[in-house]
Formats: C-alpha cells, structure tokens, sequence
C-alpha cells in the first residue's frame, strides 16, 4: 500500500522528528538519502523504520512507501532522493576516552557539530564529548557529517560530569592567544576543546586546559570557521605524534 495523505499518522511523526523536543522523547534521529540509508545499516545502527517512494521500494526489507508528494513534505532535502530511515539515538554512557578525543564547548551551529564530527571521524577521534551544544542529531548536523555520526561516540552531559570523566587527560584548548600549533608536540593522549563560535571557550573549560594552541593567520584573516579550525587541529596533532 502507498501512503498518499501527508494526514497520515506515521507522516505526521516523521514530520515532527525536525524538532529536537520530538526527537528526544522519540529517541529517534532521521537519516536521509539512498548511500547514507544504506551506510547507517551497514554500521549496524538501530533502525526503526524505512521510508521511501515506490522506486526503493523492493530495496528493503517491509519498508513504509509514501507517494513523491507525501515524501515531499517531510524531506529536508531541496531534491529528494526518496529514502528515510528513523533512527534509534545510541545510549551513549558517560565514560572516560579510550584515546584521544573531542570536547565541543557550546558550539551552536549545526553544521559545524555536523563538520566536524565528520573530520573526526575521517581522523580517527572516537569519541566527541559535547556540553551545551546544538543537538547533534539534527537533520543538518546528520547531514554535514556525512555518514560519520554512525561510527564515533557522541557523549552529551553537563560540564562537571564530563571534565571529571576526562580527569588527567591533558586538554588541548583551540585559543587565538595560544601557542603555534605548528610548533607544538601533544602528549600521546589528549583531548582537543573548540570552543562557541562566536564566545569561544568557556572560563570553567579554560581553567581545565593544560595548552592553548592557535592557527598562524595573515593579518588580514580575524578568524577561521570553527570547523575549519578543529579539522586544521585535528590532523596536524595527530601527524605530531606520529613523528
């Protein structure tokens, strides 16, 4: 049977899984388009349930299958491919890193947790801690991440709890004022902090860090996109412990 009334109750919840508030107590994310439908089973993430139009339908297994109008109207994207998977959220326990790790501090542009969860992922960083961030699993961070979501830890929780977890794992702070990160050598095991976009780091993580570092920039550059910035980080710590 295909779905062809956007009333339909199942559409309906599809729609409001766009609100955080919904998806939280749902404990579902949606996850958009053919590769990264396919990419999220292959990780072995919790499916709930498969949506698509008529063309995917023999494609998987007791899929939902709505007409390309009804898909319309709950699709973030400009050109919808036709598939949607609900998602379960992964139960992440608060834990100390098993290596090194990210610590976001406040970021609240979507796109940018999405960035950069998908550079960590790219370089080999597990495990991103977030304390007051955009939620992560928002159509646009999924998005951005490109896939990454569904193979790092992403450990939510209130600042105290989680600079205890990191407890004397040394925390690398991305700050204008630190030292060249080109210059510098990390400890074996770290944990690299970005902070807000706009503020920056918090005072109660910058008491925390055990270094500041910052990217050289031409005087005619204030600032790089904090995604940008984590990804410069991230690579460049790594290949210093690597020499």
């Amino acid at each position: 049977m295909v779905i062809t009334s956007r009333s339909n109750p199942q559409i309906k919840e599809l729609i409001k899984l766009n609100d955080k508030k919904f998806r939280t107590d749902k404990g579902l994310y949606l996850v958009e388009g053919i590769k990264p439908v396919c990419e999220c089973i292959s990780a072995g993430c919790v499916i709930d349930k498969i949506i698509c139009t008529e063309k995917y339908a023999l494609k998987f297994d007791n899929p939902i299958v709505v007409s390309d109008g009804v898909f319309g109207a709950f699709s973030s994207e400009k050109t919808p491919q036709g598939v949607i998977a609900t998602v379960k959220i992964p139960q992440n326990e608060l834990k100390a890193p098993s290596g090194s790790c990210l610590l976001l501090d406040c970021l609240q542009d979507p796109g940018n947790i999405g960035t950069i969860i998908r550079t960590a992922n790219a370089a080999g960083y597990r495990q991103i801690y977030m304390i007051n961030c955009a939620d992560p699993y928002s159509p646009k961070a999924v998005r951005a991440s490109m896939s990454g979501i569904f193979f790092v830890e992403i450990i939510q929780g209130a600042k105290e709890d989680i600079l205890k977890l990191l407890g004397n794992i040394p925390i690398i702070c991305a700050d204008m004022q630190g030292e060249n990160l080109f210059d510098f050598v990390p400890p074996e095991k770290f944990c690299l902090c970005i902070g807000n976009e706009g503020a920056g780091l918090s005072r109660e993580i910058k008491e925390h860090c055990s270094y500041s570092i910052s990217i050289p920039m031409a005087d005619t550059c204030e600032s790089l996109n904090a995604a940008v910035a984590a990804g410069i980080a991230m690579y460049t710590l790594k290949d210093r412990n690597l020499k």
